[in-house]
């Protein structure tokens, strides 16, 4: 029981690796919360939900909202020893057809959704608490109509080296955790007809040296370990979970 006693919180707990994520530190003995922007999801979570599992309505960019489900979750459960960074967006636009508005929700979402739901935590965290941000291997790997996704992704990863620093006088752990391509709903998500979702995902298994995209429980077990005190001497790190894509 790797998280035995501790409380986590989860953005974009509903579905995909967030929600594997969520399942797999119950196993290990965690009380968790998850927050995500859809009502029916979360009504659906919380309906099977065991008594160690809550979900609660909140939007990323709404900074109030997060921090009302903070206060709930501290008030169930005690104050949050781990803090998964997960909630996001992914819709390819080619560099040409880029409008502001595209521009600006991917940053919202991506970035400013993570890195203002971090300061609203930090009053609800334990110190020694563990902080994982959901990064991806667009922020290493050039792609064709991902140039805004990866770069807000590469900005989350440079956010981690910042508050490595900044938080080291708490004794928080920051890292992020890479993930490649990964079977998920976001793939329905992306504003892609089921042909061009179908291509782009074949185009991405090639540059796999594993040959096939990866599953949201190999993401889990992953961000399980830099949850864990297994991992209590990592810190500052970007764990990629992508079957070698990055490397080569």
């Amino acid at each position: 029981m790797k998280l035995q006693d501790k409380v986590a919180f989860i953005t974009g707990g509903n579905s995909g690796m967030g929600l594997a994520t969520a399942q797999l530190f119950e196993k290990e003995g965690a009380k968790v919360a998850i927050v995500g922007k859809r009502s029916e999801a979360i009504e659906k979570f919380n309906s099977s939900a065991s008594e160690n599992l809550i979900g609660y309505l909140a939007d990323v960019r709404n900074v109030e909202q997060i921090q009302s489900a903070l206060a709930k979750t501290t008030g169930k459960f005690g104050k949050v020893d781990v803090l998964f960074l997960n909630a996001g967006i992914a819709k390819p636009r080619p560099f040409e057809m880029t409008d502001k508005d595209y521009y600006q929700q991917m940053w919202d979402v991506n970035f400013g959704g993570t890195y203002f739901t971090i300061q609203a935590a930090l009053p609800y965290l334990n110190d020694g608490a563990s902080i994982i941000l959901n990064t991806s291997v667009s922020n290493v790997k050039g792609m064709s109509g991902l140039s805004v996704y990866a770069a807000t992704k590469a900005a989350m990863r440079s956010l981690v080296r910042t508050l490595t620093i900044e938080l080291a006088p708490r004794k928080i752990r920051i890292n992020a955790m890479s993930p490649g391509p990964i079977e998920t709903p976001v793939w329905g998500k992306m504003d892609l007809t089921e042909e061009q979702a179908n291509g782009f995902k074949e185009q991405v298994k090639s540059m796999i040296p594993l040959g096939r995209m990866g599953r949201s429980e190999e993401i889990a077990t992953a961000v399980l370990f830099l949850a864990s005190d297994d991992a209590a001497f990592v810190n500052g790190v970007e764990l990629p979970v992508d079957g070698g894509m990055a490397q080569v």
